[in-house]
């Protein structure tokens, strides 16, 4: 029988809140006078503490077990370690939670970039013509959506706050705060589930395993209440998702492996009533299909705004703060990196001790600058705390320092190819490190290598954030450059390495980073660079190893990079060849790019491509948006045109008689998009289609004058897209082919100076009959 809303508010009001929210509950008999809803499905849930019962149920004792489960998510989701300098400090979610930025849908460039880069050419992009959502309404349909939202893939680069995201969401439903239609948040990491990758389970013991507070859930009712799984760190798997090949599981009582059980859940084949929320990094996002999704959303980090709250809350102190900030602004580099909450953090803690303590000396402006201070600093508080100041000078590392330090940096570049964040004790044992070792550091500098405890308790480790990985491993690599330990450069470089110098060694290195699809070495190879520089080797005391200082190999490394050949690399990948000559403080071409936007003469100067490069930089990054970018107004080869394409995204309207801008970016500001005369193949055309469908809310104008030759496939790519519900053109300037083709049928001579959209489809549809 079904109890009605007032009578079964009668029957629960017998209870207490003590009762569902203490896991020493005494029933008291007292009046319970809170706010009792009923849901379509006549699950009754408490609104002030989110004590969830369900109105097909009188057994109590099912749910008070509900009640123990939030009491202890709201235990584990309460306090967060902030990375602060003391170990095992923590402080509540609450007082330090700041609302991120999080939209729908992914930033393109997603698969094909590093994550620092994406945060540099998408800054301009980050709160226009995206829609906003905020953190509580991750499952909620919008008004124009008319499906409900089952299965959620929120991406972000590393740092930019999923994890504080998900444990916000857990943390306000465990209060009873938001969400209360979900019988119970379950969260699941991938840290913690690859320590049973080799298990059998069924998703009923996987769940009693994790959370004990559901052990005595029947297996029944799963499929009665309301679960949301949340599964934490997609980029942290060590197991694979096979989604064509899985067996099929539906019973949640079936045993199999924990990938197994994961792929049937996400695809609705195991418990379809459940929702999942999965968070990954961009680059292993795409291991989820898009036909398994309902929402794409993306956590973008800090805004300007936010980043310039956060060093004012940081530091009370107001010429203090100021002082940080307007350091950060001065470097885009160090301010495009304040997106990623840790990196303000990081930068805080360097640009603090630098500016009140009697250091002397530049400040950094590099990213290696500051990462070699960053740790330098870390090093100096784990001395103070277990070494006797006296022993040593503050600013010299101690034997044992450098050994552990150059142990977590072969950490640090093993896992990086392998592209593992996540270590685990036998990982540290293949590095020569021991357990006392990595719990000093992880104890004492929880900003440079972490150790955490789980479920099971056994210690998880990591890196504070993915860029200090990457530069451990850059330091680890100059060291055994500096130290000809040949068969580890020659491992990771597959060629014969024997005593090469050093501009030839970063030369190959950067041919490696450039030959990977996804970036994943940019960063890296602009860490090696940096740590060319002599102020970088000095402050480091001794950790690179005896390294050249001749000028003459130090200009032959900067040479190179002014002279690579970058045909076949995207243009966003080609401009970090441009901060790479920033890492080793070589401004010349940043002076001459200075120099060249001053100048009225620009036509007479020719650009080379690395020019190129630091313009496009330069432009994409400015706070103007640029009225035009006529790539045929620029004196430079078509691989330096090719290079010019990135400033498309910070301009109103773009030109070129040339193919080569059929790799144009999604484009926030463009309006208005002239290829003349280019040729188009089908590829042209699907690659072109493929660059209008990544943001065509302001597009109005397409010009393809004079593409005699477009074949009828590429014909087809542009019908579909113009077809489309998000094309916006009010505008297409006539193609011949398509008017000779259209006068033909009609008997008409007329040529049509533009083409009606309706015009073009019917003719188009016409031609491919």
């Amino acid at each position: 029988m079904i109890l009605q809303t007032s009578e079964l508010n009668q029957d629960l009001q017998t209870h207490s809140k003590k009762q569902f929210l203490s896991a020493e509950r005494p029933r008291t008999g007292e009046s319970e006078p809170d706010h009792l809803l009923m849901d379509s499905s006549g699950n009754m849930w408490n609104t002030h503490e989110g004590a969830f019962f369900s109105a097909l149920s009188a057994d109590v004792g099912l749910q008070e077990m509900f009640g123990e489960h939030q009491i202890s998510l709201r235990s584990r989701s309460e306090h967060v370690a902030e990375g602060t300098e003391e170990a095992g400090r923590e402080t509540l979610l609450n007082r330090v939670y700041t609302e991120l930025y999080i939209t729908e849908g992914l930033r393109p460039e997603g698969h094909t970039q590093h994550e620092v880069m994406q945060l540099e050419t998408t800054t301009k992009t980050n709160q226009l013509h995206d829609t906003a959502i905020k953190n509580p309404d991750i499952f909620k349909v919008l008004p124009d959506q008319h499906r409900s939202i089952r299965v959620v893939l929120t991406s972000g680069v590393a740092g930019a706050g999923k994890s504080f995201s998900v444990q916000k969401f857990t943390l306000d439903w465990a209060e009873g705060l938001e969400n209360q239609d979900i019988s119970a948040v379950v969260p699941l990491s991938f840290r913690e589930m690859n320590l049973i990758r080799d298990e059998q389970h069924s998703l009923l013991t996987l769940i009693q395993l994790f959370h004990p507070t559901l052990q005595k859930i029947p297996a029944e009712q799963l499929s009665v209440c309301k679960l949301l799984f949340i599964f934490d760190g997609l980029d942290e798997s060590r197991f694979s998702l096979d989604f064509n090949n899985s067996p099929v599981v539906s019973d949640v009582t079936h045993k199999s492996s924990v990938n197994v059980l994961l792929t049937n859940l996400i695809q609705g084949r195991l418990l379809p009533s459940a929702l999942v929320w999965i968070t990954s990094r961009p680059a292993a996002a795409n291991q989820i299909p898009p036909s398994c999704v309902d929402r794409l959303t993306e956590v973008r980090g800090f805004n300007d705004a936010q980043k310039e709250e956060y060093f004012r809350r940081r530091f009370p102190d107001g010429e203090l703060s100021s002082k940080i900030i307007s350091h950060t602004k001065g470097s885009m580099s160090l301010y495009i990196m304040c997106e990623v909450p840790v990196f303000c953090w990081i930068t805080a803690v360097v640009l603090e001790n630098l500016l009140t303590t009697e250091q002397r000396g530049e400040l950094p402006t590099t990213l290696t600058d500051m990462y070699s201070h960053f740790l330098m600093v870390q090093t100096k508080r784990k001395k103070n705390k277990y070494q006797q100041e006296h022993q040593t000078s503050p600013q010299e590392l101690t034997e044992t320092d450098r050994e552990v330090l150059l142990k977590l940096g072969r950490l640090a570049f093993e896992h990086l190819e392998k592209g593992n964040i996540m270590f685990y004790q036998e990982d540290l044992q293949q590095c020569g490190l021991d357990v006392t070792e990595a719990s000093v550091y992880s104890g004492v500098c929880t900003e440079i290598f972490r150790r955490e405890c789980g479920i099971f308790q056994k210690p998880v480790y990591s890196f504070v954030h993915l860029s200090v990985q990457e530069f451990l491993a850059a330091v680890y690599m100059f060291h055994c450059y500096s130290n000809r330990k040949v068969e580890v450069i020659e491992d990771f470089l597959k060629n014969n390495m024997e005593n090469p110098s050093l501009d030839k060694f970063l030369s190959r290195v950067m041919e490696k980073s450039l030959q990977s699809q996804n970036g994943h070495l940019d960063l890296l190879v602009r860490f090696l660079h940096g740590l060319s520089v002599e102020s970088n080797q000095r402050l480091l005391g001794g950790l690179l190893g005896k390294t050249e200082k001749n000028p003459e190999t130090i200009q032959r490394a900067i040479n190179n990079l002014k002279e690579i050949d970058s045909e076949g690399v995207s243009p966003d990948r080609s401009i970090n060849i441009y901060h790479c000559l920033m890492e080793m403080k070589d401004l010349s071409v940043h002076q001459e790019i200075k120099e060249f936007l001053k100048s009225e003469k620009k036509s007479w100067k020719y650009l080379s491509e690395i020019h190129c490069s630091a313009l496009a930089y330069t432009l994409q990054m400015s706070e103007e948006v640029l009225d035009e970018l006529d790539l045929n107004q620029y004196k430079t080869s078509d691989e330096g045109k090719r290079r010019l394409i990135p400033a498309v995204r910070n301009c109103r309207k773009f030109s070129s008689w040339t193919c080569s801008c059929i790799t144009a970016p999604e484009h926030t500001f463009l309006s208005d998009f002239r290829l003349q005369n280019c040729s188009l193949s089908e590829i042209s055309c699907e690659a072109l289609v493929s660059a209008l469908k990544k943001n065509p809310s302001n597009l109005i104008e397409l010009d393809l004058n004079d593409n005699k030759n477009l074949p009828d496939s590429g014909v087809l790519h542009l019908c579909g897209f113009l077809e489309s519900l998000d094309c916006r053109l009010q505008t297409l300037r006539s193609v011949k082919k398509l008017n000779s083709l259209k006068d033909e049928k009609k008997g008409s001579g007329e040529e049509l100076a533009k083409v009606s959209l309706e015009d073009f489809l019917s003719t188009a549809m016409f031609e491919t009959n």
